[in-house]
């Protein structure tokens, strides 16, 4: 007698496998009928629009408590359509960041946080405007050569996971060598990971109920992580017995020159990543960047491309610029936000020293809440830069390319129809000239610059303006930033902290709070907040600081030029995300 669990491991899944199964000969069916090639996009979504925004940020490593935080203060008044999370299923424990790619489980309970904690970051980000895309790791488990107990507590050996059994992963049992041998690439181990058999009916109905658990706790699409070591149709076939097969998808397919299986086979299912786009962009950076005008050429369709600056990988095998870069991967990003190819994500990792690198400091279970005053977290989505070319890209849309100009090198300008206008300079050395625009006349923010307008250019009723750009800077002007209307992006919201500090002080000093933010005088007593005695001996005040701020702070006792800082370490808080916080202290002697 065949047990249900039979019935299972050969493909015959009640309900949601027979349906798979009859989408595939659909689809097979309509191949023929059509005349469609394999792989060709037919009704498949294409790269998301939310509410006009689709720029994607890339928070590598970041708990969910920090993603929610940091959607509220950050992500959402920018202008980010999505913020793409790391790997949320339970995995191996270790420090490394490559852990997080070694699922043991698909419970959502992993070192950057518990179920509850993941539906609520969802929640708080939906709210601030900004959905959520999951890295979802789905084409093998941990490794074939490791075993023990996952972050949630979940047994596994090579053989045995709480979802799988040998029958469920791919017979070759040794690591992939040959890259030009497509059914090596797609049925051997990804660095001796062990490699699922996404051709079964039974993984492939277990990955969409995964999935399918991400999207009812709001998530709106998926990275694909590894999909070029799946066969296209087999990740179509997963797709289609979701519930929710309507979900966006973008997949990691590495493309290299050469090689058998390439991004364009995976249009079938969604989008794909074109990794020949970072290696352009830090070629021409290293180069000469009148090069990128032809950036796109040779290239996914734009509308299907997703497309990227640096990412977790490339910035530690040297495939693409990363922070190391410095002024030049500033720029590199101002031009991946203002060109109009594919669909940009903006990477927000870590400063690290070696390949293997965890978040700071990272255990084998936990992961700290991101600490963007520490300077070991990049934050890329709080640089001016940045969330002025978030703005940029908004506004201009899918506006032509016009007026390009180069000087022959590392000098280009173009404008974006009549919405918007971008310079930038790649060179060791300022550069002053006349620039040509489409832009109706009148004062714009250089959005580049600052993020209140507080810098303007004035646009002459011949469309022309002057300016010098400085080494290695840029300029973007646009319609939706003119003086007077607001600025170019929408700063954080600020909230009144409530300070208390008990200090006992000598006559004639007064306590202030200082610290890392400029709202705290950024550690300059003679800026800092002055506190009120009138409740002596404990001072109190507010301070100004966007909400899920992360910020160090002490107190000082000034006397005219006397300063007096209190002893010990840098003190820490974060706003909440809900914009409140109190501070109730006692002055360390």
């Amino acid at each position: 007698m065949r047990t249900a669990q039979q019935d299972i491991r050969t493909g015959q899944r009640p309900g949601r496998a027979r349906l798979a199964t009859f989408a595939a000969a659909l689809a097979a069916t309509l191949t023929l009928v059509l005349g469609l090639a394999p792989g060709t996009p037919g009704a498949e979504a294409r790269t998301p629009s939310n509410d006009g925004k689709d720029v994607i940020l890339n928070l590598f490593q970041w708990t969910w408590d920090s993603v929610a935080a940091e959607c509220t203060s950050t992500i959402g008044p920018a202008g980010f359509g999505y913020v793409q999370v790391s790997p949320p299923a339970e995995h191996v424990p270790g420090d490394a960041w490559w852990t997080s790619y070694q699922p043991v489980s698909y419970q959502i309970e992993s070192k950057l946080g518990s179920r509850a904690e993941f539906a609520a970051m969802v929640s708080a980000c939906n709210a601030a405007g900004v959905e959520v895309i999951a890295d979802a790791v789905i084409n093998h488990m941990a490794g074939a050569d490791s075993s023990g107990h996952g972050v949630a507590g979940s047994p596994y050996s090579e053989d045995s996971f709480p979802a799988y059994s040998a029958q469920d992963f791919n017979d070759c049992r040794s690591d992939i060598a040959n890259y030009q041998d497509r059914w090596e690439v797609q049925h051997c181990r990804l660095v001796a990971l062990q490699d699922l058999r996404t051709s079964s009916g039974y993984v492939r109905g277990t990955i969409a109920d995964y999935l399918d658990d991400l999207v009812s706790l709001g998530v709106a699409g998926f990275r694909i992580d590894a999909a070029k070591h799946m066969p296209a149709a087999d990740l179509e076939a997963i797709k289609s017995a979701m519930d929710h097969s309507d979900v966006y998808w973008v997949h990691e397919v590495i493309g290299a020159a050469g090689e058998p299986v390439q991004p364009s086979e995976y249009l079938g299912s969604g989008d794909s990543h074109e990794f020949d786009y970072a290696r352009g962009v830090k070629h021409a950076f290293d180069a000469q960047i009148k090069d990128l005008r032809y950036i796109g050429d040779g290239k996914l369709p734009s509308d299907r491309a997703g497309v990227f600056v640096s990412n977790h990988d490339t910035e530690r095998n040297g495939e693409s610029m990363s922070y190391q870069w410095g002024a030049k991967y500033t720029l590199a990003n101002v031009f991946m936000l203002s060109w109009p190819y594919g669909s940009p994500t903006v990477y927000s990792g870590y400063t690290f020293s070696d390949f293997d690198s965890g978040a700071p400091g990272a255990t084998s279970h936990t992961v700290p809440d991101a600490e963007c005053s520490s300077g070991a977290w990049t934050c890329e989505q709080r640089w001016a830069e940045v969330r002025g070319m978030v703005g940029f890209h908004n506004e201009v849309g899918s506006a032509a390319v016009t007026r390009w100009w180069d000087d022959g090198g590392n000098h280009v300008a173009y404008g974006r129809g009549a919405a918007g206008y971008v310079t930038i300079n790649n060179n060791g050395w300022g550069v002053t000239r006349t620039y040509a625009t489409d832009l109706p006349a009148g004062e714009y923010c250089d959005v580049v610059a600052a993020t209140d307008c507080s810098v303007t250019r004035i646009v002459a009723a011949d469309g022309t303006f002057t300016a010098t750009v400085p080494a290695y800077g840029a300029l973007a002007l646009h319609v939706g930033a003119t003086a007077g209307s607001g600025g170019g992006t929408t700063p954080p919201a600020t909230t009144d902290v409530e300070v208390a500090v008990e200090a006992t002080t000598t006559w004639g000093q007064d306590v202030r709070i200082v610290g890392d933010r400029a709202g705290l005088g950024s550690w300059d007593p003679a800026r800092g907040v002055v506190l009120s005695a009138d409740a002596y001996p404990v001072w109190r005040g507010t301070v100004d600081l966007p909400a899920g701020t992360s910020f160090e702070y002490k107190y000082v006792k000034v006397n005219g030029g006397d300063v007096v800082w209190e002893s010990g370490g840098n003190r820490v808080a974060t706003v909440g995300a809900d914009g409140t916080l109190t501070l109730d202290d006692t002055w360390r002697s």
